[in-house]
């Protein structure tokens, strides 16, 4: 189907210099838009994570720790890299005090691990991972998303048959935002999946005071979370293999005052680190832009310099 050509009249007739592609190939995303190159420069950024493959987005937006420049061949964008994680986050948000953990079937002094990925990213392999970390640290839980009664069962079972009581397994429901950041504070360390990363999911734990642990790979998706533990100033939070990552948790989950600790310093760097700070992130994000552009002048009409 053709795209309504009005709105892309409109970017041409105001004279936009750069447009930005916030959905990429995801749902709800209009290339066929883009395709048609209303704007001179054309750039992918937040949503989509990875490459296009398509001739008319010019660059995608992103970090240096999300795409080190060795990777940069498996991207036919130019990559235009911010100083900063590549993500923004609203802090405008309140985190308001939990309900006692009681309250979603939570033990009150065991260890919380919570993974609130889409049921989509939660593969074999980081379930497998995840078991391993709760059969070495006693008594504690796996806090899922109540993905429905049947994923619910074939989880538990998959639990069982990887030597874990099915019970350690607790489901919680969807919530309203604020609600949901709110639970984070019951949660003593995020459980991050791999290959495909926590991306806002990532940010929200953080943000509401919740560790996340993330094992990045070679790909952008899995790579999100790992660059928002960099950026926090966190590194003791990006595992190098799957190996280190089940050695990491297994560590932070026997022992109540490494995770106090990791808390404590967490809430220190998310106020200190700049990794919410959105008024710098505005004004580099506003530079970003302005220099695809000058790059775009500059190789167009040399003559103008």
């Amino acid at each position: 189907m053709q795209p309504d050509r009005r709105p892309l009249q409109r970017v041409h007739d105001a004279g936009i210099d750069v447009l930005i592609d916030v959905d990429g190939w995801c749902a709800g995303g209009v290339p066929g838009a883009f395709a048609l190159r209303p704007a001179p420069v054309q750039a992918s950024w937040l949503a989509y994570p990875g490459t296009s493959g398509a001739p008319f987005i010019d660059y995608l937006i992103a970090d240096r720790f999300l795409i080190p420049e060795p990777l940069q061949r498996f991207y036919s964008e130019s990559v235009a890299y911010l100083p900063r994680c590549y993500q923004p986050s609203d802090t405008t948000r309140v985190v308001g005090a939990p309900p006692p953990r009681s309250a979603f079937g939570l033990p009150e002094d065991a260890t919380v691990f919570a993974s609130f990925n889409n049921s989509w990213k939660l593969n074999a392999a980081s379930f497998s991972h995840m078991c391993a970390v709760l059969r070495e640290v006693p008594d504690s839980v796996l806090w899922l998303l109540d993905y429905g009664r049947d994923a619910n069962a074939r989880l538990r079972e998959a639990a069982r048959v990887r030597g874990l009581d099915p019970h350690r397994l607790v489901f919680s429901p969807a919530l309203p935002h604020l609600q949901h950041l709110a639970r984070y504070q019951l949660a003593d360390l995020f459980l991050d999946t791999y290959p495909y990363n926590a991306h806002t999911t990532a940010s929200d734990a953080i943000w509401a005071g919740c560790p996340v642990l993330t094992r990045p790979g070679e790909t952008f998706a899995s790579r999100v979370a790992g660059s928002l533990n960099h950026h926090l100033g966190m590194p003791e939070l990006i595992a190098r293999d799957d190996k280190g990552f089940i050695d990491t948790a297994i560590r932070f989950g026997n022992d109540h005052s490494v995770l106090a600790a990791l808390r404590g310093r967490l809430a220190s760097q998310r106020e200190r680190s700049g990794l919410f700070d959105m008024r710098a992130y505005a004004e580099d994000f506003a530079a970003l832009l302005r220099a695809t552009y000058k790059s775009y002048r500059d190789r167009m009409f040399p003559m103008d310099k």
